[in-house]
């Protein structure tokens, strides 16, 4: 077994140390280096190793996958906690090591501190590093507590640039770039979800890195609860990123024989944005559990009723989805006991018999003699305090103990820590599941979790509520394996690689404002291909912004994900529904393309002017939407750049309907829009095409398809 490990994929190599009784050093993460004989390995380790300096230890400081202040790091440890005051800092020694093809297992112990240490370290075909930490406490009468378990990865010193996301309720995803300087970046999410704020994917590259130029390494904490990310740099010259869970205070007390696994730890690197991104895509598309039908057409019922929920008219919107061709009908929030508005009812999941006499049956059964699936609205991990629920088992809300937390949306958080709590919910789930015929679920989770306690004691409960969410989606898979499920949280307030192990998309956002949305489903891109992401049409109208769009601006958008709809059908007129329909057709026959291709987005020096697309994974054809996100710098635009395609490649280009109207104060109409034109794909990527004017907030469609020798 070899002390130098060069593990390498898809362009990436990552070359680990071994060697010696501490944690395995990781020597270079980043760029393939090729094929290494073990000499050479060693001379890399070698080429590596820092002088001593001034005023330092006497030693040189290694810095491994969990650094450790025993070994003279002086920055953020990677685990931090206590034994009654005492056993604060540990000195891990690799007593087991197991090697597979791009896998690393290895077991270590600090005796003094009566701790154990399980490191699984792995590189997936698609280039992606992952690694997790698993801590046992091996003391026979003490308790340990632990305050945080954290991974880390090191990157270059030409990584000066961070980008990470924050946001909001509405307006997920929002990117901020700052310089990587000395000291430590350090993102820190208490919500008890993921959060509309979270870092998502925290980057660091080259000065001015892009979509397609630079360098960038990023990393992703695959977690649904409290979490924090950090981008950390000495004066010594080390420069890391890292991630994990983070834990509340007494939240994590391992008893003598108790153990705590942390989180995974996501690692991609890329010459640029679009390729780091195609590393999570590309993972995320070779998993088992990965949907692999066609992305059915969705209509959800949200902004078409509200509330209102009559059979009628339920009925009549099922009917006119049909028409234009949805595949999936959703009832949304409003169907169980007491739901007449978001004050009552949470908890209590019966269907209403005052507003569905016979059941949701007349409504499935119109649904499925339509050929459409039906899906159904729940929000199983909260709790109105007025409902039958809450005054049957008060003691099943979260809190701190003696008094309530604040109220979010009229609700509280139900104690899945509670035995009872987690198998009614299991119970009442199962058993609607089991009646109707049921394929989607959207799960929703409308609140942060404030003193998220246990009841009674009020101990911290965020880890427990956590974990005991992934064994309830787990359950219900179990029992049934064919029901989809979507995670959706105020929007997208619960977008991780945690929930999305146990479910089959993303709600990006409560905004359906094509606008906004254009930043959304961008950035959330970063981490999910299109076919995670759900993305719908929303009215005319929005209702989050007001902003009005025209149908094609509001289609377009949604194109580029699971399209659905969401907007009361009955109530728009032939032409506009046919028009609809026209776009549900498009995105049928483009499905297969946009969810099994490679996004590409384009660095265009014009912020007004955004490019992006899916190209297939042969680049036999690619499709690409240019959008005027506002009034642009320059009229006409000028070229745009295609990239993606194969350089040597002739590629005939033109416009695809129904996104092929352009927009716009012109007197001419542009020369190559009418026949299209054909060049190689070199010739697009470098010199482009150019750019219909059009009005801000429209969008049109180009296609791309490879001409075949002899056309």
């Amino acid at each position: 077994m070899t002390d130098m490990l060069h593990w390498r994929a898809a362009g990436v190599s990552l070359v680990l140390d071994c060697s010696g009784p501490l944690l395995p050093r990781v020597l270079h993460w980043g760029a393939d280096l090729g094929d290494g004989s073990a000499g050479e390995l060693a001379g890399l380790a070698a080429a590596a190793t820092p002088q001593q300096v001034t005023n330092d230890i006497d030693t040189v400081v290694p810095v491994s996958l969990l650094p450790e202040q025993s070994a003279g790091w002086l920055g953020t440890p990677g685990l931090t906690g206590h034994r009654d005051g005492a056993a604060f800092s540990t000195a891990f020694a690799v007593v087991g090591r197991e090697e597979d093809a791009g896998r690393l297992v290895v077991a270590a112990r600090d005796d003094v501190a009566g701790l154990a240490l399980r490191i699984e370290l792995e590189m997936t075909e698609s280039g992606l590093v992952r690694q997790r930490a698993t801590l046992t406490n091996d003391h026979a009468l003490s308790a340990f507590t632990l305050d945080g378990l954290m991974a880390t990865l090191p990157v270059p010193a030409q990584a000066t640039e961070l980008l990470d996301f924050t946001g909001r309720h509405l307006r997920e995803r929002i990117p901020q770039r700052q310089p990587f300087t000395l000291g430590t970046r350090l993102r820190e999410n208490r919500r008890g979800r993921t959060g509309a704020d979270a870092s998502i994917v925290l980057a660091a590259g080259t000065p001015g890195f892009g979509f397609a130029t630079g360098e960038v390494w990023g990393i992703h904490v695959a977690w649904s609860g409290n979490h924090r990310t950090l981008a950390e740099r000495t004066a010594a010259g080390v420069a890391l990123l890292g991630g994990g869970e983070l834990l509340l205070a007494g939240e994590m007390r391992l008893a003598p024989g108790e153990t705590y696994r942390g989180p995974w730890l996501y690692g991609s690197y890329g010459r640029g944005l679009d390729r780091l991104s195609e590393r999570f895509h590309r993972h995320l598309r070779a998993r088992p559990q990965h949907p692999r039908s066609p992305r059915p057409v969705i209509v959800n019922t949200w902004e078409a009723v509200y509330f209102n929920h009559d059979l009628a008219k339920l009925t009549e919107l099922a009917d006119v989805a049909a028409r234009v061709g949805a595949e999936r009908f959703v009832l949304d929030d409003g169907w169980f006991r007491h739901r007449r508005d978001d004050h009552a009812g949470l908890g209590d999941w019966y269907v209403d018999e005052t507003i569905w006499p016979k059941g949701l049956h007349p409504l499935v059964d119109h649904v499925r003699g339509l050929g459409m699936q039906f899906g159904l609205w729940c929000e199983p991990e909260m709790i109105n305090t007025d409902s039958d629920l809450a005054r049957a088992h008060p003691g099943w809300i979260m809190s701190t103990g003696g008094r309530m937390p604040p109220e979010a949306r009229h609700q509280q958080v139900l104690d899945l820590g509670h035995r009872e709590a987690y198998d009614y919910l299991l119970e009442r789930l199962d058993a609607l599941l089991r009646e109707y015929d049921i394929a989607y679920l959207k799960w929703d989770h409308n609140r942060d979790l404030i003193e998220a306690g246990h009841s009674p004691g009020g101990e911290a409960g965020v880890h427990v509520q956590t974990r005991q969410l992934y064994r309830l989606l787990d359950d219900l898979r179990a029992r049934h394996p064919g029901v989809e499920i979507e995670s959706c949280s105020s929007g997208g307030s619960r977008v991780d690689l945690g929930v999305l192990e146990r479910t089959d998309r993303v709600w990006a956002s409560d905004c359906n404002d094509a606008l906004e949305r254009q930043h959304i489903q961008r950035w959330t891109g970063t981490l999910l291909p299109p076919e995670l992401i759900g993305a719908h049409v929303g009215p005319t109208v929005s209702h989050t912004t007001g902003r009005v769009h025209t149908l094609d601006f509001r289609a377009g958008t949604a194109l580029f994900g699971h399209f659905g709809i969401e907007w009361d059908l009955t109530e728009v007129g032939e032409d506009e529904r046919e028009r609809l329909a026209a776009w549900v057709r498009l995105y049928k026959q483009l499905r297969g393309l946009l969810h099994g291709g490679t996004v590409v987005r384009a660095d265009h020096p014009d912020p007004a002017l955004w490019v992006h697309g899916v190209v297939a994974e042969d680049r036999s054809e690619a499709v690409y939407a240019l959008v005027a996100m506002a009034t642009g710098v320059a009229s006409p635009p000028g070229r745009v750049r295609l990239p993606g395609l194969d350089p040597d490649a002739v590629y005939h280009v033109t416009p695809l309907a129904p996104g092929d109207r352009p927009q716009g104060p012109t007197r001419h109409s542009l020369g190559w829009w009418a026949g299209g034109v054909a060049l190689t794909g070199r010739m697009l990527a470098v010199a482009g095409v150019q750019a219909p004017v059009q009005f801000p907030e429209r969008l049109v469609l180009i296609r791309a398809e490879r001409v075949e020798v002899g056309d």
